[in-house]
């Protein structure tokens, strides 16, 4: 007799979202440079960029070494930005497979943010390796704060994909607005500068971004010396907080009519 094997749904929901993140490595990296270029790409831009800056503002950035400095910010903008535009394009690409009843939308939500945020941690474990062997000096005083901080973006990036993707079901405009929307972050983000170079009376038109938070946040973690009064982690926590709820909320309420359609 053939023996029945019952699984609960968790196990079943575990094992969808690995299958779905298999795809999502396969199909990320089909080509000739594969995986390569995924790191080597936020690294490239990571040097010239940290070169530019420490061109204008010398070795150090308000106490931060300028390599790490924009390190910081490159590699939590980047995480945003990767994680945001894929998932929510992650729905309308696996929409054939949610004809299997075990495959629901958020999976393939969590499968691509989830592989994008394992190449941003790669890529950062590489950059604190290259730093040791060239025997460039590195520290980082709070590596759980600074672990937060890269969760809180990541839920951000994910609560508006899953948001995106649902809204492209029924609009698929969405898309091209949401490539204007973004397009700004990368510049208003204190990627290229730190809230300590903008005046005082300037803060209140950038603080009402939670990234900007999180990269202020994350050099203070790094180096406590770095001055973080234009930003509060109370903030960010609770823009993450509030936007995952929405999100889960909406798709809840809106998941079968969205794939219908």
């Amino acid at each position: 007799m053939t023996t029945v094997l019952k699984r609960n749904n968790w196990a079943i929901w575990r094992d969808v979202i690995f299958a779905l993140f298999v795809r999502e490595i396969r199909t990320g990296f089909n080509d000739r440079l594969g995986l390569a270029w995924a790191i080597f790409q936020p690294l490239s831009f990571i040097f010239l960029l940290s070169y530019l800056r420490r061109m204008i503002a010398g070795s150090e950035s308000h106490t931060v070494p300028t390599f790490e400095f924009m390190m910081y910010g490159m590699l939590l903008i980047q995480l945003f930005l990767d994680t945001l535009m894929n998932s929510s394009n992650s729905i309308k690409k696996n929409k054939a497979l949610f004809a299997f009843r075990q495959v629901q939308p958020i999976s393939s939500v969590i499968a691509t943010g989830g592989f994008y945020f394992l190449v941003k941690l790669a890529v950062f474990i590489l950059l604190i390796l290259i730093m040791y062997l060239l025997g460039i000096d590195f520290r980082i005083d709070d590596p759980l704060f600074l672990l937060f901080n890269a969760v809180a973006v990541w839920l951000i990036a994910i609560s508006l994909g899953l948001l995106f993707a649902i809204g492209q079901c029924y609009v698929p405009e969405i898309s091209k607005m949401q490539s204007v929307l973004m397009r700004p972050l990368f510049f208003i983000s204190g990627v290229f500068f730190s809230m300590q170079d903008i005046p005082k009376e300037y803060w209140g038109y950038l603080d009402w971004n939670p990234i900007l938070h999180a990269i202020e946040l994350s050099r203070h973690a790094a180096y406590s010396t770095y001055s973080v009064d234009a930003v509060s982690e109370f903030y960010l926590f609770s823009v993450t907080l509030v936007l995952l709820f929405f999100s889960l909320a909406t798709y809840h309420v809106s998941w079968k009519q969205a794939i219908s359609r």
